[in-house]
This record gives structure tokens, sequence and C-alpha cells, in this order.
């Protein structure tokens, strides 16, 4: 089955916007775990409006399931981080500074160089990685030739275009999931992912190991409660 991972994210900026420590982003992770999840997954940004670098260390000695963090390897503080932390897997997102959210997949044959040097630093350390791609075959190809462990397929265009046509809308996704099997890479995926469409994409694509979701997850807690919303996503991915 499908792994979930939750994305705490979210639990972090509502605790921001007022300070102090209400929510708890350390019990928003142990209660994913205790609620089923699979993993955590974390995005600590330079500027930490969100998860804070100390957060991320914090998790890590308290959580006994799979820890996902997420993030820029061209911030030095985020790649010192994650060789501190020693996480189960990096996924390296090519985000700008200040980037509101992720919103598109390396480019694997410009970058190639970058990401096979950098890759090689986190997996030199046990580190397994997994690289931020478009559903782009060319692409697909160019990360295999980075040294990757895996890919995490970015889902925005699957998940804005599912309502209105979903068999168009999983083509490109499920052609470059046959391209990474066919290549040897693990496939992950993530964002705008949620309890619509979940399950359709799950079933469609062939070798999805893992799926980090956290917005949509966190704003149906909101109205169903954190344990039945974990439940539920997970029940999307059996």
């Amino acid at each position: 089955m499908t792994k979930l991972s939750v994305n705490i994210n979210k639990f972090a900026t509502l605790r921001n916007s007022r300070g102090g420590d209400n929510p708890s982003v350390l019990k928003a992770a142990l209660d994913a775990e205790r609620f089923g999840a699979d993993g955590v997954t974390v995005h600590p940004r330079p500027d930490e409006r969100h998860i804070r670098y100390s957060d991320v260390r914090q998790i890590k000695q308290a959580i006994k399931t799979e820890f996902n963090i997420e993030g820029n390897p061209q911030e030095q503080k985020f790649v010192d981080l994650v060789l501190e932390v020693k996480p189960h897997q990096v996924t390296l997102v090519p985000d700008a500074l200040g980037q509101i959210t992720s919103n598109h997949g390396w480019d694997t044959l410009q970058h190639k160089d970058y990401l096979v040097n950098i890759i090689s630093v986190f997996k030199n350390a046990g580190i397994r990685t997994s690289i931020f791609v478009d559903p782009d075959l060319e692409m697909i190809e160019g990360a295999k030739t980075t040294g990757t462990d895996r890919i995490e397929l970015y889902t925005e265009g699957y998940a804005k275009n599912f309502k209105s046509n979903r068999e168009l809308a999983i083509e490109q996704y499920v052609a470059a999931a046959k391209k990474a099997n066919e290549l040897g890479l693990g496939i992950n995926a993530g964002h705008d992912l949620d309890l619509d469409n979940l399950k359709y994409f799950a079933q469609k694509v062939p070798g999805l190991l893992e799926v980090s979701i956290g917005h949509a997850l966190v704003c149906d807690a909101i109205y169903l409660g954190y344990e039945n919303a974990v439940q539920m996503y997970k029940r999307q991915l059996q």
C-alpha cells in the first residue's frame, strides 16, 4: 500500500500567527504517528515562517516513524540541518527564497551537475534522496542521471484538472511513473492531493510508494478531527 506522510507545516503556521506553542508542532508530529500516518514531513524555509529549525531537531528525537525533510539545498543552512538531523529521506525542492509554496520541479538536465553533487552529499550520509519533478519524461530520464533514489511527482496539474477530466489529468503522471519504474526510480507524489482526488491517483499511478499531504489534510482536520482525517486519507490509499 502507498504510504501516507503527513506534512505538518500548517500547524506551525497557525502557531506562529499568535506566538507561543499552541498548537504544538511536536505534538502534531507525534499525533500523526499515533493516528496511523506512515511518516511525517516538514519543509523548513530560511525565514522559518512556519517550521522552525528547532522544531526539526525536536521532532527527529521524538518520533519513531519515517521522517522526511523537504527544502531547497541551495541554502547551506538547510544542508547543514539535514546532515545534522539525518532524516530517513530528504526531498530536494527548487524553491526561490520567500516562495509561498512549491510550484515546479527541477530541470534535471540544466541542473544535472549541481544535483549530482548535492545528492551525493546526502547519500554519503546514509540519507535517502528524492527530488521534486514535473511529469515530463525528459525530466524523469534526467533525474535518473543525478543518482537520486526517488522522484516526487509535483501533482498540482493533476489536482487542478481532476474535476473537469480525470482521465486526461492523470495521463502524464501514469506515463511518468511508467518511465520511472523502467529506470528503477522510486516514486513519491505531493501537492494539492486531497480526499477527492487521492484515491484515483493512487489507483492509476503504478509503483507509487508515498504521498506527502499537508494543507488539505490539516484543513479537513479542522472539520473532521485530526485522527479521523489521517485515517480517511489512509483509506484512500488502500
